[in-house]
């Protein structure tokens, strides 16, 4: 009799599974042999290419549409939103210049403030606020940002204060309406028009930060279409040498579809990219220069009137030049630098017209400042200050000189944020479609590859 020895059963009394029978191997390594010899064969390979070829094609579409919506959000919100929220802060500043200037003229007028001069005021400050509660309002600010808005919120109504003590004591001829107009202008030049500089600063970097995502180029999905087109080009190839047929009506479709999806992407990007430069370089460059003229202007008007509210209590660093005088002098020297660069950007004659009138009226300008300044060095204040601000007998003052300025400024102004907002549109619109386009040129492109694929499999069942 022959004795078989078992194995002992391990602790739990349980006995171990039997193991499989020498040369026999599992059912995923039999899976994994099976797919393999699969592969090797013509019908296996076919699967396998028309799946890599819908995959890729797939791909293209896909990394379109991601690059070309976030291309599309940034040339949106350069037409609608940071664009005009540097535009509202250049208009903050703008506003708040001209009301300096604009209180100066009133208080040269002394108790007979004219009502236009008054109005005037009223109205910068008025749109200065209402821009202010626009800009807090709005969520995209940056923290730069937001700080500078609760500090111009903050030392508004203060600055408005002194020019109301200012007002008060001027129409009861008291020279203690100088100091506060003098202190309340020392307020604005130092508080509120550098917080409103350093906001436009930060709204024009975003703006351009928005100009370059929008125009940068979708490298990604270039590369992208690259390869879909070369795999799809092997295929018809490898196809033709081994069937010699010329053509595959899917594989065809499917080269068609995505060359028209990557020639309307290159398409669309280069007229949009152009037409985002051209907003730029045309629009946003010269409404920067455009208005830093303008405020150049402002400032200078400001320290004209100022200089004869002081009569030289307020000196320059070198302790013998009247100050506001000394700015007025730096101000239009910025002035002729400004308009001398806008009239270079100036691209039609719309555009270059105005800048001309702006230049030819701050030579006059500065004639009329002149003589109105060789007249009260001389002492006579009185026959100074008509020529500066004018009155029935004299019309042709500086003030005259600076309205034109200003007005020619302001004209030009709006004619480049019209350029501006014609060719960012533009660009905006030549991506316009893209987007769903190149996602239904994909699944298009897909189907007919596995189609072509497919016809190819019938032939062998």
């Amino acid at each position: 009799m022959v004795v078989t020895s078992r194995a002992p059963a391990p602790e739990g009394g349980l006995a171990a599974p039997p193991a499989p029978p020498p040369g026999r191997r599992s059912a995923w390594a039999e899976g994994v042999e099976q797919l393999r010899r699969a592969a090797t064969t013509e019908p296996g390979k076919l699967r396998i290419i028309g799946a890599g070829l819908a995959a890729l094609v797939v791909l293209f579409g896909l990394v379109t549409v991601w690059e070309i919506s976030g291309r599309v959000a940034a040339a949106d919100d350069v037409v609608g939103r940071s664009q005009p929220l540097s535009a509202d802060a250049a208009s903050i500043y703008r506003s708040l210049a001209d009301a300096d200037t604009a209180s100066s003229s009133g208080f040269l007028a002394g108790a007979h403030e004219p009502r236009e001069v008054r109005q005037r005021y009223e109205k910068d400050i008025a749109n200065a606020s209402r821009l202010l509660v626009s800009a807090a309002a709005n969520a995209g600010a940056s923290e730069g940002s937001r700080k500078e808005i609760a500090l111009l919120g903050e030392q508004l109504p203060r600055y408005t204060g002194l020019i109301e003590q200012a007002r008060a004591n001027n129409r009861q001829g008291l020279p203690l309406g100088g100091a506060y107009l003098r202190y309340a202008n020392e307020q604005m030049s130092t508080v509120l028009l550098p917080a409103a500089q350093r906001l436009y600063e930060a709204e024009t970097g975003r703006l351009y930060t928005d100009y370059d995502d929008a125009r940068s180029w979708p490298l990604g999905s270039l590369a992208a279409a690259a390869l879909a087109l070369g795999a799809l080009a092997w295929a018809q190839r490898r196809n033709y040498l081994r069937t010699n047929r010329v053509f595959n009506h899917g594989l065809v479709a499917a080269s068609t579809a995505s060359l028209v999806a990557l020639l309307w992407l290159a398409a669309g990007h280069t007229v949009a990219r152009a037409e985002l430069s051209e907003a730029r370089a045309d629009g946003q460059e010269s409404l920067k220069v455009l208005n830093d003229a303008r405020i150049a202007s402002l400032q200078a008007r400001a320290n004209e009137n100022l200089t004869l509210i002081s009569r030289g209590a307020v000196l320059a660093e070198d302790k013998k030049s009247d100050k506001y005088d000394v700015d007025f002098t730096a101000n239009m020297k910025a002035l002729d630098a400004g308009l001398a660069t806008a009239l270079k950007l100036a691209d039609d004659n719309s555009g270059r017209a105005p800048v001309v009138r702006a230049v030819d009226g701050v030579k006059q300008w500065k004639q009329r400042h002149t003589a109105a300044r060789e007249t009260d060095l001389k002492g006579d204040y009185e026959g100074a200050w008509p020529l500066v601000i004018g009155d029935k007998d004299h019309k042709d003052s500086s003030g005259a000189s600076f309205d034109t300025v200003d007005a020619s400024l302001e004209q030009a102004v709006a004619h480049e944020q019209k350029e501006f907002t014609r060719a960012a549109q533009d660009g905006l619109g030549a991506l316009g479609g893209l987007v769903t386009g190149a996602a239904a040129l994909a699944v298009v492109g897909a189907a007919a590859a596995l189609l072509g694929i497919g016809r190819r499999l019938s032939e062998y069942r």
